[in-house]
């Protein structure tokens, strides 16, 4: 009996992985967060999650900067080995850092093979310029799966003029068309949708043959991702229209440290014998 018929008789979910992505573009789409932990990667195992992205948006959340530039792939490298400690089933793909794809090649294949030895079965690559994709086509005709990044491109958010919607317009929408199939030829397996307008999203998913995963894009795309700290809540004074709050741990973590200090100021914690 194979393994997988063994994991659906006892009740364990199917590792998922590239091919399972690529096999679900216009199917029942998606399901992926960020992690950067293994706290958190245990308990997202528990879940049906397809896709774990360990992101650069560590930088914001983890690390408490105002961009992603900040990030180095040592710090990818780190949060990367911490989650995939303890997870088995979802994807994992680990974000290239500023300063590496589209710059020397040397660096960027340095790059990928850190994030690859730390865990990572898959990278996630900003940018389609066609420096980068001739770069990604080299990591892919290696072995090394690849996820193309493109409408609003956090390391490059300087020269976008901050976080803006991109794709409006047909020269944009187009554009954006364009950059998703120089990445499908590249070999990427699937593509992340960020902040582009839902008509513009529509139109790269439907020419895209491979799965586009959305945030802040519309329910149109193949899949769907958010930063994990963001839809839980922990952060409520962040809250971009696209994002909801499926939980509030801020006010959760807020009440129960502030009982902790109660109860230990007023010395009911620890309970007396």
């Amino acid at each position: 009996m194979s393994y997988a018929a063994n994991s659906e008789q006892s009740g364990q979910r199917k590792k998922r992985r590239v091919t399972d992505v690529v096999t679900r573009k216009g199917g029942t789409p998606l399901t992926a967060l960020t992690c950067y932990d293994a706290t958190f990667a245990r308990l997202l195992e528990k879940t049906d999650l397809d896709l774990i992205l360990v992101g650069d948006s560590l930088g914001h959340v983890m690390q408490g900067g105002d961009s992603t530039l900040c990030v180095t792939v040592d710090d990818v490298a780190y949060h990367t080995r911490c989650v995939a400690r303890a997870l088995k089933t979802p994807l994992l793909v680990a974000d290239v850092p500023f300063a590496s794809a589209g710059f020397s090649d040397e660096r960027l294949f340095s790059d990928a093979e850190k994030l690859m030895r730390s865990g990572a079965e898959a990278l996630k690559i900003e940018g389609a310029s066609l420096e980068i994709c001739r770069q990604i086509s080299r990591l892919t005709s290696h072995g090394i799966p690849v996820m193309g990044h493109i409408g609003l491109v956090p390391q490059s958010v300087h020269a976008l003029g901050g976080y803006r919607v991109q794709g409006r317009g047909e020269e944009a929408q187009q554009r954006l068309v364009s950059e998703a199939q120089r990445l499908v030829e590249a070999g990427c397996f699937s593509i992340v949708l960020e902040l582009v307008d839902e008509t513009t999203a529509a139109a790269v998913t439907k020419a895209s043959a491979v799965p586009t995963i959305g945030i802040g894009s519309g329910n149109v795309c193949d899949g769907q991702i958010l930063v994990l700290q963001d839809m839980l809540g922990l952060n409520l004074d962040f809250k971009p229209k696209f994002l909801k709050h499926f939980a509030q741990l801020e006010n959760e973590v807020v009440g129960a440290v502030s009982t902790y200090c109660r109860e230990v100021a007023s010395r009911s914690f620890p309970a007396g014998k």
